[in-house]
């Protein structure tokens, strides 16, 4: 039978259109337009990239873009489907091969990233650990050359075994030391393995190592590394935590022998073994070996970008995952862990070197980090360092980090180039600085124009926002601009330090100085520390600086900081539109204008237009203005960002 004339000539109408559409994609294709790939923790290497036919890695995909970026005609996205991909080696970006190119950029993400139905991706540099052997309540395994300071036994961070507090007996400090009047210390096992915790009053939170225990029934001595108790000795010439000369206190834990595993729910880890080190854990109540995932993290870095070989790398986007699972080795070191904040000595080094991130880029360009999760690591969270510039970090969670939140700028010992640009907002940082108590929710230090915005701050042993120049930092800090954030909670743990933390010259002028706006922060207080924990702190060598338009009271000191004049003077710094109680504690003489100033007389100093409120109830106080109800209002989180703290 013929086929109707109108049959005919639709028919050929559909298979010009194919025709048409299949020219379409091989021009597109030839001329690198839009291309999506997929990874799958079900797929295979050997496949596509499909939707279909997804990779199964990470590495794979990564190959595929970098074949496809040098005629980039529009954005590559790489979606990357729920699971846990564990990592045998950092992802590592380049500026020469995982560029964005021609005007595009390079996206990988969470498959559903931007919908209502994201899928969770976990990108981790953890170790499964298997083939549990149990023994009077303890679990152990083999676990090769391992070596991690922290483990996650069901998600949770597990503690190492510690004895709980300082040195049995009468203990005093030598230069090589301790001794002590107990013999317990000599029971020890493998003392090699031991590390001691001073977590101190100010701004403090160091680690070393035990070399040796020896003794008699007389007593006991600990011999320490010598490098870090070196360090030690030499650190507590600093004149706000000791005397000249005086010796190191004793530690207030001391952790990681077998023989302080007593307690449910820690663990050791025995290097003692060449090659062939053992994992204990002593098991909750109800857990199993067969039904209890514990992972060690082994990788120090997740996500390593760098400009590198002159070329930087740039246009790239990373959205929706978590990134997990990582450790840091350093304290590990027989120079310990002898810092303060987040920076920390080596022997024969002036320079101090700052806490690197587990997730970390360098000499980068307009990078962003949107809606991720940075939790169980062992170093900082994040890290943008060197001469960095258009970043966006924005709708992160920061939590259950050893470290720091986010740090950002010339860190030491690499401070030479330019930091400009960057912005940082509406992240929720919390319950950060696990192991180190001095550490930030936000640093930055040695950065141009930088906005930290609408972040929200919250449950934090330290500083909430901290904008100080390191001493070893050269380069100068102008433009900063720290607006809108909510910080609650910050100096649980460790004294000396604000809320919003700001050090060192912030500018040339007010134009170009830092701009402390629109913040709301309470309760920045703790039982240490004495009255060095203020709300909005300008310490020493601040100038330059406008606060304006904040609300701060319930904290030990609503605004303040510390004078070091002449060497390091608080100059150069007004207060306008703000409203305080003005809390000044016992023990500070009271000047005749708002704030505690325990070091001495600010200089230059101004106020207008300030209200105070009531000391005895400040909170409800500030409720019953309307203009500091609206700073309360607009602080933290963005709307878009809210659900963040309601996922929770």
């Amino acid at each position: 039978m013929t086929e109707p004339k109108h049959h005919r000539a639709q028919t050929l109408v559909i298979v010009v259109a194919a025709l048409v559409a299949a020219s379409v994609a091989i021009v597109l294709a030839s001329l690198g337009g839009t291309r999506d790939l997929y990874v799958s923790t079900s797929g295979d290497d050997s496949w596509d990239g499909s939707l279909e036919r997804p990779f199964a890695s990470l590495k794979r995909a990564q190959k595929e873009v970098r074949a496809l970026t040098d005629s980039m005609g529009a954005d590559i996205t790489v979606h990357v489907r729920g699971g846990t991909y564990r990592l045998s080696q950092p992802l590592k970006f380049n500026g020469e091969a995982d560029s964005g190119r021609n005007g595009h950029r390079v996206v990988y993400q969470a498959y559903g990233y931007g919908t209502s139905e994201p899928e969770r991706v976990t990108i981790s540099g953890g170790h499964k650990v298997s083939g549990w052997n149990t023994d009077d309540g303890v679990w152990s395994a083999k676990v090769g050359d391992l070596r991690t300071r922290q483990l996650y036994v069901d998600g949770d961070r597990a503690p190492r075994a510690g004895l709980g507090g300082g040195i049995p007996g009468d203990a005093i400090a030598t230069k090589t030391g301790y001794t002590t009047d107990s013999t317990a210390p000599q029971s020890w096992k493998d003392p090699e393995n031991i590390e001691f915790v001073y977590t101190l009053a100010l701004y403090t939170d160091r680690r070393c190592g035990v070399k040796d225990v020896t003794g008699d029934e007389s007593g006991s001595t600990i011999t320490m590394d010598s490098e870090c108790w070196g360090l030690m000795l030499a650190e507590a010439d600093d004149p706000v935590l000791g005397e000249k000369g005086e010796l190191p206190s004793e530690p207030t834990d001391i952790v990681n022998s077998r023989s302080f595993l007593d307690k449910a729910g820690s663990w050791f880890l025995d290097r003692t073994g060449s090659g062939e080190h053992t994992l204990f854990y002593k098991p909750l109540p109800g857990q199993e070996p067969g039904s209890t995932e514990v992972v060690a993290p082994r990788l120090e870095t997740l996500v390593d970008g760098s400009g590198g070989s002159g070329k930087r790398l740039h246009d790239v986007d990373l959205n929706g995952f978590t990134f997990a699972e990582a450790t840091w080795l350093a304290p590990d070191e027989p120079s310990g862990f002898v810092s303060s904040w987040s920076s920390y000595s080596l022997p024969g080094e002036q320079a101090r070197r700052t806490v690197p991130g587990n997730v970390r880029f360098r000499d980068s360009d307009r990078i962003g980090l949107r809606g991720n999760t940075f939790t169980r690591l062992g170093g900082q969270g994040l890290e943008i360092s060197s001469s960095s510039s258009g970043f966006v970090v924005a709708g992160n969670e920061f939590t259950d980090i050893s470290d720091g939140g986010i740090v950002m700028g010339l860190l030491p010992p690499d401070t030479a180039g330019e930091h400009r640009d960057n912005r940082i907002a509406d992240n929720w940082v919390h319950d950060i600085g696990v192991e180190n108590r001095a550490a930030s929710g936000i640093w930055l230090m040695g950065t141009k124009d930088a906005t930290i915005e609408h972040n929200q701050v919250n449950d934090v042993p330290h500083m909430g926002i901290l904008a100080g120049r390191d001493p070893d930092v050269p380069a100068a800090t102008s433009g900063t601009r720290i607006l809108g954030n909510l910080v609650i909670d910050a100096m649980q743990r460790i004294g000396d330090g604000g809320g919003i933390y700001l050090r060192g010259s912030q500018g040339d002028s007010y134009a170009d100085g830092a701009l402390v706006k629109g913040n709301v922060v309470t309760n920045a207080r703790t039982d240490t520390g004495g009255f060095f924990n203020i709300g909005i702190y300008t310490d020493d060598g601040s100038k330059w600086v406008t606060v304006a338009d904040n609300a701060t009271y319930d904290n030990l000191a609503a605004i303040g900081g510390c004078d070091e004049s002449p060497r390091r003077p608080v100059d150069r710094i007004r207060f306008t539109g703000n409203f305080w109680d003005d809390a000044v504690p016992e023990g500070i003489d009271r000047m005749d204008f708002p704030g505690a100033w325990p070091c001495g007389q600010p200089h230059h100093v101004s106020f207008a237009g300030n209200t105070t409120l009531s000391q005895t109830a400040p909170a409800r106080a500030c409720r019953s203005n309307l203009d500091c109800v609206t700073i309360l209002k607009r602080a933290g989180l963005s709307d878009e960002y809210r659900e963040l703290l309601r996922d929770k």
